[in-house]
């Protein structure tokens, strides 16, 4: 089991902003918890610690959201992410912590930019809706970045955006397809090694944060705006992003 303070300093309230961010407001900002994770530890050995506890909040998170999803969407969106998820898999033993930051840190910044642009810079007239078969591209980068890092949020969200569901159908959506993607990822993980008694253990103790991290994103769901959320989060995954991109590039 992990047992150094400061792993538990990034950890917990990472897992925390990743349970309330799959419960209440899509897992978008469920990014930031391999980034803040990868500050303490390698980002490798992070992903393996969060996968179970991720596969927890699955359950809770399909329950809470049960019968509300878009059956059509998911269609079309998990076949697609388990073309990612095989990616991954083929060129996990290629990736060095050192390019698993720098390609962290990346992804942090191009969806913080991403965001600021669409928010500020756009207007909602511009916004046109995507095709259901940009969804395949959408999602197969889900499963590849979601196999890395934990971090398919972003790539599927900017998607799912401009399908015109209703805020719940929106959550619920993305509930099911990190679901099903977390369940299939357990394989390739523990072929790889990289579900371990050490890691399987620490997952374990962090365990309970899951349901907190799941109920809190239920409660504030309908009753913190998106607009306060996503803000403050950002800005503290650009913060990161740019740690993790130095630290990369300076590491390999």
């Amino acid at each position: 089991m992990i047992s150094e303070p400061l792993f538990y300093a990034a950890t917990v309230p990472a897992i925390l902003i990743f349970g309330i961010s799959k419960g209440g407001f899509g897992g978008g900002l469920g990014v930031l918890a391999i980034p803040l994770m990868a500050l303490v530890m390698s980002p490798i050995q992070a992903a393996a610690v969060l996968l179970p506890i991720l596969c927890l909040m699955d359950l809770f998170g399909l329950w809470a959201y049960r019968g509300k999803w878009i059956a059509t969407e998911l269609r079309v969106l998990i076949p697609a992410s388990l073309l990612g998820i095989a990616v991954g898999t083929l060129l996990f033993e290629y990736m060095s912590p050192a390019i698993i930051r720098l390609l962290l840190g990346t992804v942090a910044l191009t969806f913080t930019l991403q965001y600021w642009f669409e928010n500020y810079f756009r207007r909602d007239a511009e916004r046109t809706a995507y095709p259901l078969a940009v969804g395949i591209l959408a999602a197969g980068t889900a499963g590849f970045t979601s196999f890395i890092a934990h971090a398919g949020g972003p790539p599927l969200n900017m998607y799912m955006l401009r399908r015109g569901m209703d805020r719940s159908q929106f959550v619920a959506t993305s509930v099911v397809f990190f679901a099903v993607v977390n369940y299939v990822k357990l394989v390739p993980y523990a072929w790889l090694g990289q579900l371990d008694s050490s890691n399987l253990y620490t997952a374990l103790v962090l365990s309970p944060l899951a349901p907190i991290g799941i109920g809190a994103g239920v409660w504030l769901h309908n009753r913190v705006s998106d607009r306060f959320f996503f803000r403050f989060l950002y800005g503290l995954l650009f913060a990161v992003g740019v740690k993790l991109v130095y630290d990369g590039i300076t590491g390999l």
